[in-house]
């Protein structure tokens, strides 16, 4: 099956060998993303709800980019550094999701940057 990567406009270079998203037929793989500005650096640093904003305003290019919108979004995998952060992150979520929510998962780990609270991957089912 054929697979297109989907790389919005303006996107960085991403710190290891993968692209922001890789669609096959209808359904859109969007890679972990992390709070990162275009150079790589960590935005709003200590702010894990201007962070999860910032994740998810990038999936969100993402998702247009390949033709979609944030309500094909069915699964997301949730990374927090600290489950201190959980609400404040949830808060913002239900923003970004305000209608049927997606099913997911969150779990606490350490992120490729000390400063990264929070770092989310989605799968979208597009419309044909």
């Amino acid at each position: 099956m054929p697979k297109t990567s989907v790389i919005p406009p303006g996107s960085g270079a991403p710190l290891a060998p993968f692209v922001p998203g890789s669609q096959a037929d209808n359904i859109l793989y969007v890679s972990g993303t992390l709070p990162f500005d275009a150079e790589n650096n960590v935005v709003h640093v200590g702010d894990a709800a201007a962070q999860t904003r910032h994740v998810l305003e990038l999936i969100q290019r993402v998702v247009e980019t390949a033709g979609g919108s944030m309500e094909d979004i069915t699964f997301n995998s949730i990374f927090l550094r600290d489950w201190g952060d959980y609400s404040a992150i949830n808060a913002v979520y239900a923003e970004f999701f305000p209608g049927e929510k997606p099913a997911r998962y969150c779990i606490q780990c350490g992120l490729v940057k000390p400063d990264a609270l929070i770092e989310i991957a989605a799968v979208a089912h597009l419309p044909r």
